[in-house]
């Protein structure tokens, strides 16, 4: 049987400057993600659309929930296949592209994870495990478009 999970949180606008939204620009496009006994997450737009360059934009935050979504899990499969992750870094890339209409969508998302390991005979399996954790990430089995990897696997001795 299939197991939900429910997650819940509160999305404020705190963007008005008294003018409401008379025009646009007119408002700040500032806002703050709350959830319970969590740290408020302050964000805003692009800035490539009148947002706060010093605030997370959705774009930031969804970029973030595929990586960590894969980190996650492919930390999880590196522990049962017995690969001692020694340390893990992600410098993801997203291209959004903008139509003429001001829609748009991510059309490509790439990870570049860089995992340090122990074990030099384990470098292949803890390549290929990137592949089931895109396969098992939440994030990544939710969106339409696919996640590219670029793996880099070091030894640490």
């Amino acid at each position: 049987m299939a197991k939900e999970h429910q997650y819940k949180q509160k999305v404020i606008w705190t963007g008005n400057t008294g003018k409401d939204t008379a025009s646009y620009k007119d408002y700040k496009r500032d806002f703050e993600i709350s959830i319970p006994h969590k740290a408020v997450i302050a964000g805003s737009s692009d800035p490539a659309f009148l947002g706060d360059p010093t605030k997370h934009n959705p774009e930031d935050l969804f970029l973030s929930s595929l990586s960590t979504c894969h980190m996650l899990w492919y930390l999880h499969f590196c522990a049962e296949s017995g690969i001692q992750v020694v340390r893990y870094e992600d410098q993801p890339i997203g291209i959004l592209t903008e139509e003429k209409s001001g829609a748009g969508q991510f059309t490509k998302v790439t990870l570049q994870p860089t995992v340090w390991i122990r074990n030099p005979e384990l470098m292949t399996l803890a390549t290929e495990l990137h592949t089931k954790a895109n396969a098992y990430c939440f994030i990544a089995k939710s969106i339409r478009i696919p996640v590219h990897h670029e793996p880099i696997i070091l030894i640490v001795l």
